[in-house]
């Protein structure tokens, strides 16, 4: 039987609303605020919570860049969100298939040293990028890669936490199915593909929804990385829209490339959000 509690019920109510402003707020101001024009917010203080009628216009402006009232040249935001959007993408999809492969062989194939390499892997969660970033720096400048999706991408797709998850996942599987797939004539990669791949679909998509959030939200990086403006990726483009000095900053149209770069993360997960929690909670694995 369910005991009713109202007080209760009403209590835990208004604890997840509050949340639910909290969280929601800085989204409102940022909606709020790009459907503004400059002078619109900086002649109020604080800015008015009443929308205003430029949203489309402040999208465009975001997206296409051009000269503003105040006769600054914004860069467009379109080829921002292209980067942005493809090393997130090689990220989240190098992280998955690189921590695969090696807790497929670290738990399936007998090699020497294999529980030494396993917690070699394991001991480099100590070591994320901002720690080794000026011998990885070097590493990308000597071959080569900087300004590119190479040097975006590649320092960063190596994951000892995927490993390791996908590691204990696997020490889940029954040996039987390993013994079926090998009386079927199933080789190492078959089984692979047609048993751990389809085994471990949640995983997987919780994995990626984590680590494609991982990719978007880059900014230390690409900002050693990149030099040219068409190699920035969202996050550097938003702090490049700040202006420093006696120029004037563009709050209508930071806010609404704020705006843009929130969506592709969203979309993922509330696309992937069934999997996502599935992935996590899913006591079958």
């Amino acid at each position: 039987m369910i005991e009713r509690r109202p007080v209760a019920t009403l209590l835990s109510h208004l604890v997840v609303v509050l949340g639910v402003l909290i969280v929601a707020f800085p989204v409102i101001v940022a909606l709020v605020a790009a459907s503004q024009t400059s002078e619109q917010i900086a002649q109020s203080v604080p800015m008015s919570l009443v929308p205003g009628d430029n949203f489309l216009a402040s999208m465009s402006q975001a997206l296409f860049g051009g000269k503003t009232i105040y006769g600054n040249t914004l860069p467009p935001v379109a080829p921002m969100l292209w980067v942005s959007l493809v090393s997130a993408l090689v990220i989240a999809v190098g992280k998955i298939a690189i921590s695969l492969l090696s807790a497929f062989a670290i738990v399936y194939f007998r090699f020497p040293f294999r529980g030494l390499i396993f917690w070699m892997i394991f001991i480099t969660l100590m070591l994320p990028v901002e720690v080794r970033i000026v011998p990885t720096y070097a590493v990308v400048s000597t071959l080569g890669m900087l300004d590119s999706y190479a040097g975006l991408t590649i320092p960063l797709i190596a994951s000892a936490t995927a490993t390791f998850l996908f590691r204990q996942f696997f020490l889940t599987v029954p040996d039987e199915l390993v013994e079926a797939a090998r009386i079927d004539g199933a080789g190492p990669l078959k089984f692979f593909k047609d048993v751990l791949l389809p085994l471990s679909a949640t995983s997987i998509a919780a994995l990626f929804v984590i680590q494609f959030i991982y990719g978007w939200n880059q900014y230390l990086w690409p900002l050693l990385v990149t030099t040219r403006e068409d190699m920035y990726p969202i996050v550097m483009g938003i702090r490049r829209l700040i202006a420093g000095g006696d120029s004037a900053t563009e709050w209508n149209v930071v806010m609404a490339t704020a705006l843009l770069a929130m969506v592709p993360p969203a979309l993922v997960v509330i696309l992937m959000q069934r999997w996502f929690v599935k992935g996590l909670v899913d006591s079958e694995k």
